[in-house]
């Protein structure tokens, strides 16, 4: 029996009806599972351009797939004001909400820091943590020194006009920051003009964050449903189910985030120069040579990242140079004071750039412990030089004196000697049998001048 031609249209149509339906529910699940993804940054160290491309790509990446979120996981001293701007830029214009959090016990959000917590649409801190202190660093703590005497009726005297200068303008940054995210305007000048800087719970009470929580976990509870604006529009934060996608480094911003501390540059010029220095002194032992080389080459690197002085740079050159002529010039230590003074003062300079960045050298961790050890370095090779100085001597031809050796000839004056394995010719002032022991007094080119043996002194 045939079936109806209409019929058949009929239920064509209905399973493609069917097929159409599927296929938008299919879309449909996809995209809500691709909002419930939570993109997880983690900043552990300075914010400099590896790490800004880093959080940069990763919001440009949230944004492609339509993430519900992006987590910064935060704990930074500090970094470039430039580097800042970029991550604050993508921050603000982003159309994913980015949520800052400052973990664990015991980090901070410092300087360039409490800039970028402010820029997220929520501001998170864990028990235990701190925020603030962002006032541009200088080589005297934040201040320029006042000049002796101080200024007239005893007040202080103004600050340098470039310092202040560059205060103003990043007070004045961040508080549009602040004001953007409807945040304490007042307190975020107050951390640039003063440095001030507050605990997680004092930050809360203060409107400069939006919450204190314990884990991620809570965080995430807390903030769900939480409306945004993102764009000039109302956002309904959903993060309470979403997946966790934690967003690595790539090998080349993990090269370049560790060369852009200013420790590890520091340390790299250290190394290099004490390679060389070994390589020069004994040519041909290489691994010196080579590793002073290649940490020369990174310092290249590092400098390319950091902005850097050259005055800084020139007094931590010529301290090295000093604490190197120390071991050849007798000055009773003064060259050595001298190195170890121009050292340090170049090492707490040479990255002082508070216009640009507010990194800079560890005085007690990387400096001073650099100095000891080129100390402790130059004191082993003058030891071993007094050694070598007291000892006798073991080789070459002055070391043959005193030593006995056998006439093969008869010697009136002249004759040869057998000593040490080989024959020499000889001169005696006195004649000398075949097969006596002679003993050698002098050495004039290739010809001994000798003795009986039996005239020893």
């Amino acid at each position: 029996m045939r079936k109806h031609p209409r019929r058949i249209c009929e239920r064509f149509a209905t399973a493609l009806l069917a097929v159409i339906v599927l296929a938008i529910h299919a879309a449909a699940f996809s995209g809500s599972a691709a909002a419930a993804q939570l993109f997880v940054v983690t900043i552990d160290g300075s914010i400099n351009p590896a790490s800004a491309n880093y959080l940069i790509g990763a919001i440009e990446r949230a944004e492609k797939e339509n993430a519900a979120a992006v987590l910064i996981e935060l704990d930074t001293p500090g970094g470039l004001v430039s580097a800042t701007q970029d991550i604050i830029k993508a921050m603000l214009n982003s159309s994913v909400p980015t949520i800052v959090f400052v973990m664990p016990r015991g980090a901070s959000a410092t300087s360039a820091g409490t800039f970028i917590t402010l820029a997220a649409n929520v501001a998170a801190m864990m028990p235990g943590t701190s925020i603030g202190a962002a006032h541009p660093v200088s080589l005297f703590g934040g201040e320029s020194p006042p000049p002796a005497g101080g200024g007239e009726d005893g007040q202080a005297p103004a600050r340098n006009a470039v310092e202040q200068k560059i205060e103003n303008y990043l007070a004045a940054y961040v508080e549009s920051i602040a004001k953007e995210r409807n945040r304490n305007v007042e307190w975020a000048g107050e951390a640039v003009r003063n440095s001030v800087a507050v605990t997680a719970e004092e930050a809360l009470e203060l409107n400069v964050i939006d919450l204190v929580a314990s884990s991620r976990e809570d965080l995430l509870a807390t903030i769900h449903g939480r409306i945004l604006t993102i764009e000039d529009a109302e956002h309904t934060l959903d993060v309470a189910g979403a997946t966790a996608v934690r967003v690595e480094m790539t090998l080349l911003q993990s090269i370049f985030n560790f060369l852009s501390d200013p420790n590890v540059a520091t340390l790299l010029l250290a190394i290099g120069a004490i390679g060389l220095y070994m390589e020069f002194q004994s040519p041909g032992l290489i691994v010196p040579g080579a590793t002073g080389v290649v940490a020369f080459i990174l310092l290249g690197f590092a400098l390319q990242i950091l902005p850097f002085s050259w005055i800084g740079g020139l007094l931590l050159l010529l301290g090295i140079a000093l604490l190197i002529a120390e071991l050849f010039i007798t000055s009773f230590g003064l060259l050595f004071a001298a190195g170890v003074t121009f050292f340090l003062v170049g090492g707490t300079m040479v990255f002082d750039r508070p216009e640009v960045s507010d990194l800079t050298v560890s005085f007690w961790e990387v400096l001073v412990p650099i100095a000891a050890a080129m100390t402790v370095l130059g004191l082993f090779i003058v030891y071993s030089l007094g050694r070598t100085f007291r000892s006798q001597q073991t080789a070459g031809i002055d070391e043959m004196i005193g030593l006995v050796g056998r006439c093969e000839t008869a010697i009136d004056p002249k004759g040869k000697v057998f000593v040490r394995g080989e024959y020499w010719n000889s001169v005696a002032d006195e004649s000398i049998r075949v097969g006596d022991a002679v003993e050698i007094l002098e050495i004039k080119g290739l010809t001994l001048r000798v003795r009986r043996a039996s005239q020893t002194r």
